[in-house]
This record gives structure tokens, C-alpha cells and sequence, in this order.
């Protein structure tokens, strides 16, 4: 009976060290999950050695893990690989083998055996999903070409990383006791996603009518076929992956994922904390020499393969740079891993706290990286040419030195671009369309649309455009110092400047850099709506043409590959 108070006591005092640690760390602008492995690590034997009762902080950190990788798997909707197609795919797939090569062989040559090795060189190779989209969504960054790329080459570290997981019980075994069990583990895989596909959609249908159900029913699907998979001898961490994964393009996946989201964070913090309580002593200068050289692969490595491979699919450097640091930190993923060969016996407690180590040290500089990626971007760009392939073509040239045939410089064909070259063919305007997306630029020049391929917040690129030979320049693109770098080649030049905001704060900032008006797409579904009220009167005739000229502008979006902002997205 005192086993319960006293872990309520532990509990308590570890929620406390937390929250204390998680203000600090939120204040440096650092992700929580640093404060809850260091709580880990201060609760933990090497510091206060609060973990008394373990097999209920075991339990609670099996919850957490459960529900961390079932919204991971959530959000693991394979159909956004469309946005990027191969980049993603090749960078990802090639990425994680290269890394995962030089992990092994580094790891080899400093002194671990094969078994040690193949552990540090898979949990270097996944980069954090969860980080990563934390900050993209923070920053509004989601829906960018190099946040597109990055999100794309996350899903496939992770479905590698799912693999991984269905192979690690069995690396012990014979030969063909390792193939008949991943054909058990494909076969489980397939199952649930044909339960999911035929089955729930209906299950889901009734149980959304009510908030409580829909919220138990959830839960019994991520902790019913976690535990399936625990049946037969595999993680639950992948169990709970899949669990999620076959969800994630369900139309109740948002929904899902906003109700468990509160129950999960509790449990992440406490399995995090429990990870970071398993970093023990001693922590040897040969041990932080050891997680420095990983740390150097992750964080320098990591981008230069990413650069490398994606000039071959012609992006801008700035692009290619962007995605880089993004994929520069180990992941929850690779502690789960660790985890799994310190419990089998397969590596020691020292190769574990060195993988937490290295963790630690990546996540808190790849943060600060992903943070202030631009303004490391455009002190380090003259470095990086050779991540870029060369400069534009002749007929490219002719293009940019003939800016004054143009009625209208438009700057990033997307959501909003898609509608203003209607308005401006309507107009009869001569215009030229810039964008630093290959996919975009081929599909216009299918489409005969004069267009350049182009990074907009490249100073040496706007100098060679001469903006100042244009009348009017319209900005797509919400980025704020993009904008202010595009106002700022223009400025006391008499043309008109429309650039694009997705915040208040951004749009008072460009009416004073300059601006004649501001696009502010977040505010324009209610300014429409109110013109539809005074101008047609609600009338149902008015709105049914209305509504077919919507439809159709909907079929043309989807052939061209759009799609809506998630919910996550909006009030950012």
C-alpha cells in the first residue's frame, strides 16, 4: 500500500524539477523535450535518484511512448509526398543510408564491435519529426518549398525507422527465422491497414458522434494494436506507430489527434524523464569525445548529403540549406531504438547514455540552427555555390533584362498565385511569374506562362532582375524578410508593391517598408463572404453560380497538386 504515495511523492517532485526546467529551456528558446530528458537525468541515479518505484514509472513511460508515436504515425500522411515527389523520397532514402554508413564505420573504428555499431549508426541516421514540425508550425514555415521537403523526408525516415523496429527483436535469430518473422510483421502491417481502410472509417463514423467515445475509442486503437504487435513479439513502439499510421489519412485524423493530444503530452513527459533518468554515471571525457564525433556527423554531415543530393533536383541553395539543418538532430525515434539494444543486451549502459548524449547535443544546436536558419543562411551563402547547380540559362537571361514589356512581376506561384493569373489574364496584363520550385516551373512552362527560376530573398539574383525596370511587383510568399528584401530593391521607385502577410505584426512592418497594399490571405475567406452578402444577397441562384465556379477552380487546385492548409496551420 505505501508503494502508490510514495511514487505520487516522486511523481510530484519530478513534475515540479519539469516545469521549473521547461520555462528555463522554453526561455533560451529550446524544445521542452531538453528540460524533460535533463529532468531525467537530475531525477535519475546520477544526480537525486528519485525513481523508486519502477515499475510504475515503467508503466507510465510505456504509455507515453504509446501515444507519442501514434500521433507521430498521425501525422505520417504519405499523400503530402505528392508536394514534394522524388526529392523527398531520394534525399531521405539516401540520406539515411549514407549517414548510417559512416555512424558504423566511425563507430567501428573508435572501438565498438558490429552489433554496438549497427545500434549508434541506425539511431544517427532518424532525424526528430516531432522538433522538426513544432518549429516549422511555430515559424509558418510548414508550407514552404524547404518545409514541404523536410516534412517529406521525415516520413520516410520514419517508415525506415518503422522497419527498423520490425527487424531489431529478431537480429539475433537464423536467417530464416528473421525472414519468417518480417513476413509476420508485413502481414500484421497489411491487416491493420485493411482493418483501417474498410472497417473504421464506420467504427469512427458512429463514435465521432460523441467526443467522450471518439476519445476511448482512439485510445483502443493505438493501445489495442500496440499491444498486438507485443503479441507476436514486436515492439510496441512500432505497434503504436502503425496504429497511427493507418489513421493518418482518415478524415477524423485532426480530430483524433487534437483529443489525445493533452493525455499524450503527459505521458511523453514522463517517458522522456525516464529516458534521461537512464543516463548514468560515468560520464568520461572518452564518452563526451565520443558524442562530440557523432554530434559532427549529425549536425554537419546530415546537411551535406541533404545539399548535395537535392542540387541534383535543381533547387535553389538557399532551399537546399534550409532542409539541411532541418534534418540535423537524432530523434525520439533513435532513443527508442537505443532503448530496445540496451533491454536486449546489445549494447551497454555506457553506448546508451552516449546515444542520450549525443541526442541532447544535437537537439539543442539544431534548434538554434533551425531557428535562425536565414540569418545563418545569408552569412554562410557565398560558401555554399558549389550546392547549387549554375545560373540561369541564356533564354532565362533575356527574360529577367526585359522587365519592362511586363505589367506585373509576380513572385512565388502558389495557393494565391493560382488566382491572380487569372486576374491579371482578365486584366489583359503582361506579366512573368518567379519561383524557386523546379515542379512549379515545369508545370507553367507546360502551361506557356512566362516564368523564371528564381530565389526571391537572394540579393545577387534581384540585382541581376533590376526590379526597378518593372511597374507593379506582387509578393506570394509570406515571408517577412523576403518581402522587406524585395521593398528594399525598390524603395523611392514609383512602382506599386503588394507583397503577402500572414500576421498583423509582419503587415504594419511592410506598410512602413513601403507597401501599397497587403495580401493577408487569413482575413480574405470573410472579406469575400461579406461581398457575397451585400453583392448578391444571399440569393441561392447567385450562390449556386458561385459555388459551380468554385467547384471547378477546386478540380483545377487538385490537378495542380494543392492543397488546404491543416488546422494546425491556421491562427499561426
Amino acid at each position: 500500500m505505501a508503494v502508490v504515495p510514495e511514487f505520487v511523492f516522486e511523481l510530484g517532485t519530478i513534475i515540479v524539477i519539469a516545469a521549473t526546467l521547461a520555462v528555463i529551456i522554453k526561455s533560451m528558446k529550446q524544445p521542452p523535450i531538453i528540460a524533460y530528458i535533463l529532468t531525467g537525468i537530475i531525477s535519475g541515479p546520477l544526480v537525486l535518484n528519485l525513481f523508486k518505484s519502477n515499475e510504475l514509472v515503467n508503466l507510465f513511460a510505456t504509455l507515453g511512448i504509446t501515444f507519442l508515436l501514434f500521433i507521430v504515425g498521425l501525422s505520417l500522411n504519405f499523400k503530402s509526398l505528392k508536394k514534394t515527389g522524388k526529392a523527398a523520397l531520394t534525399v531521405g532514402v539516401t540520406q539515411v543510408v549514407i549517414t548510417s554508413l559512416i555512424g558504423f564505420l566511425v563507430s567501428l573504428l573508435i572501438g565498438f564491435s558490429y552489433t554496438p555499431a549497427f545500434y549508434v549508426a541506425a539511431a544517427l541516421a532518424i532525424s526528430s519529426t516531432v522538433i522538426v514540425m513544432n518549429i516549422l508550425s511555430e515559424k509558418r514555415e510548414t508550407e514552404t518549398l524547404h518545409g514541404k521537403i523536410s516534412i517529406g523526408i521525415l516520413i520516410v525516415q520514419d517508415f525506415i525507422a518503422a522497419l527498423i523496429l520490425v527487424i531489431i527483436p529478431f537480429i539475433n535469430n537464423t536467417f530464416s527465422s528473421i525472414i519468417e518473422n518480417i513476413g509476420i510483421g508485413i502481414g500484421l502491417i497489411f491487416g491493420i491497414f485493411l482493418i483501417s481502410r474498410y472497417l473504421l472509417p464506420s467504427l469512427f463514423k458512429i463514435a465521432a458522434k460523441s467526443q467522450e467515445v471518439l476519445f476511448l475509442v482512439s485510445i483502443a486503437w493505438a493501445v489495442g494494436v500496440a499491444a498486438l504487435f507485443n503479441f507476436f513479439h514486436f515492439p510496441i513502439e512500432l505497434g503504436a506507430l502503425i496504429a497511427g499510421m493507418s489513421l493518418s489519412s482518415s478524415k477524423f485524423s485532426f480530430e483524433i489527434s487534437g483529443k489525445i493530444k493533452g493525455l499524450r503530452e503527459f505521458f511523453v513527459i514522463i517517458h522522456l524523464i525516464f529516458f534521461g533518468s537512464l543516463l548514468t554515471g560515468p560520464i568520461t571525457w572518452n564518452m563526451i569525445g565520443n558524442a562530440g564525433i557523432f554530434s559532427l556527423i549529425v549536425l554537419i554531415g546530415n546537411p551535406l548529403i541533404v545539399m548535395t543530393i537535392m542540387k541534383r533536383f535543381h533547387h535553389k541553395k538557399r532551399t537546399n540549406f534550409l532542409t539541411g539543418i532541418n534534418i540535423a538532430q537524432l530523434s525520439e525515434l533513435s532513443l527508442i531504438i537505443a532503448f530496445l539494444g540496451f533491454a536486449a543486451g546489445a549494447i551497454t549502459q555506457g553506448t546508451f547514455s552516449l546515444i542520450i548524449l549525443t541526442t541532447l547535443i544535437t537537439i539543442t544546436i539544431s534548434t538554434y540552427a533551425i531557428e535562425h536558419g536565414k540569418k545563418l543562411y545569408q552569412k554562410i551563402s557565398h560558401l555554399l555555390k558549389s550546392f547549387e547547380e549554375p545560373q540561369k540559362t541564356n533564354h532565362e537571361k533575356n527574360k529577367a533584362k526585359n522587365l519592362r514589356k511586363y505589367d506585373v512581376i509576380l513572385f512565388g506561384y502558389n495557393r494565391i498565385g493560382f488566382n491572380l493569373l487569372k486576374g491579371l489574364r482578365k486584366a489583359n496584363k503582361k506579366f512573368l511569374v518567379i519561383d524557386y520550385n523546379p515542379d512549379t516551373i515545369d508545370l507553367l512552362e507546360k502551361n506557356d506562362v512566362p516564368v523564371i527560376y528564381g530565389d526571391a530573398n537572394d540579393p545577387e539574383f534581384l540585382e541581376d532582375l533590376k526590379l526597378t525596370e518593372a511597374k507593379s511587383i506582387i509578393s506570394t510568399i509570406p515571408d517577412l524578410e523576403t518581402n522587406l528584401t524585395i521593398a528594399e530593391h525598390i524603395k523611392r521607385k514609383n512602382i506599386v508593391f503588394i507583397p503577402t502577410s500572414h500576421s498583423i505584426e509582419d503587415t504594419r512592418g511592410l506598410y512602413k517598408a513601403g507597401a501599397d497594399y497587403v495580401i493577408m490571405p487569413h482575413f480574405l475567406g470573410g472579406e469575400h463572404v461579406s461581398h457575397l452578402v451585400t453583392d448578391k444577397n444571399l440569393n441561392k441562384n447567385s450562390l449556386k453560380r458561385e459555388s459551380k465556379r468554385q467547384k471547378k477552380e477546386l478540380t483545377e487546385r487538385t490537378f495542380e497538386g494543392h492543397t488546404h492548409p491543416n488546422r494546425e496551420s491556421y491562427g499561426k
